[in-house]
């Protein structure tokens, strides 16, 4: 079974393409389409008048969807952004202390790395990092400002298991605890209702949300990081009567905000959210989805040579499967020369599915698989 029909304008713009990359860039379903064009008709007939929509309820309808995504009890928590690096700059610049010390896992996002790596250079962060399974004990015997974490892991897929323990530790005046949920959020069932007044969580709609770029969320938890040093005038935007001289800020989720935004990833996601609901998918229905088509991929012993870094169980699983070895480029390159679709992270072959596949098309990469 698939929803392929949800997904025809993708699909039929590269027929002979088998995209097995979901967890990179997931296809577009043909929602988004619609959401796009809602953009474009709501900026042509209301014009300057469009922000009064966005801010408005494109805005607290996409506050909605992923309060009741995350079970968060009050959608006034999260702010939109461009991307979650706004977001990480934000919260940084909310410490008061300096340096700032931050305890991190080894394996979070190149975007992450980067920016950590910088401000250990200039000598703004120090920067220590553990391993997953180690985290909550390094966290528990430091003294860090910021703790951050992702709830699935980028290469490996690993995912964690203690966000209980950390939110035990966050306190408003630190340290603070942030979770980056991009590959946890869509894509494996997230309950935050009891550690949503002491976590942060960050995600975006590039992923398992299947709403393209430009539509990232924070959830902040009240009480914490009141006022960032990094902001914009939207931070403020519904009260733009302030005194000369005084900075105000949104007294929810919005103090995090920036300035002017594309907002057609808001409508994008609403569209897309729209369609899930009418379809009857859920998050935990796409994962069983997912988990067979896993499960037949790996009955077949696809890559005997490589190892399998997240292998099935019975909890939660990564919407891909990450295979590691020296073949994984190879691999990857010979699969893209025949309009295969996969992605490689150093050593580490990744492969991701989605609700456009079906056994079917878990068979021809198979087969594809066997004539490498």
């Amino acid at each position: 079974m698939s929803w392929k029909h949800l997904f025809s304008k993708a699909l039929a713009a590269d027929p002979e393409r088998l995209h097995f990359a979901a967890h990179s860039h997931h296809l577009w379903p043909d929602a988004s389409f619609d959401g796009q064009m809602q953009a474009w008709d709501d900026a042509a007939v209301l014009a300057d008048h469009k922000w009064g929509k966005i801010m408005g309820p494109v805005w607290e309808e996409a506050q909605q969807h992923v309060a009741t995504e995350l079970n968060l009890p009050d959608r006034a928590t999260i702010s939109f952004a461009p991307n979650t690096h706004d977001f990480l700059v934000r919260i940084v610049s909310a410490i008061g202390t300096s340096p700032v010390r931050v305890l991190a896992t080894d394996g979070e996002f190149h975007s992450f790395r980067r920016q950590m790596k910088r401000w250990v250079e200039s000598g703004e962060v120090i920067l220590e990092t553990a391993a997953s399974e180690k985290l909550v004990e390094n966290a528990q015997s430091g003294d860090y400002d910021l703790i951050f974490a992702s709830h699935v892991l980028f290469n490996s897929g690993t995912i964690l298991q203690d966000i209980k323990a950390l939110a035990a530790l966050a306190k408003p005046d630190g340290p603070w605890v942030v979770i980056d949920g991009y590959h946890g959020f869509m894509g494996i069932e997230t309950d935050l209702s009891k550690v949503a007044d002491r976590v942060f969580y960050l995600s975006g709609g590039y992923k398992y949300a299947m709403a393209g770029e430009g539509v990232c969320f924070l959830h902040a938890p009240p009480g914490f990081a009141p006022r960032p040093a990094v902001t914009g005038w939207y931070a403020a935007f519904d009260d733009l009567a302030l005194p000369p001289g005084e900075v105000g800020y949104a007294p929810d989720g919005r103090r995090f905000l920036g300035s002017t935004f594309d907002p057609s990833g808001l409508y994008r996601f609403n569209a897309v959210q729209q369609m899930l609901g009418k379809e009857g998918l859920t998050t935990a229905t796409i994962s069983s989805h997912v988990a067979r088509l896993q499960q037949h991929f790996l009955n077949r012993d696809p890559f005997p040579d490589m190892d399998l870094m997240n292998s099935l169980g019975h909890g939660p699983h990564a919407r891909f499967l990450a295979f590691q070895g020296n073949q994984a480029t190879p691999t990857h390159e010979a699969l893209e020369s025949r309009n295969v679709v996969t992605d490689v992270r150093g050593d580490v072959l990744r492969i991701g599915f989605a609700i456009y596949h079906d056994i079917s098309d878990v068979d021809r990469l198979i087969d594809i698989i066997n004539q490498l």
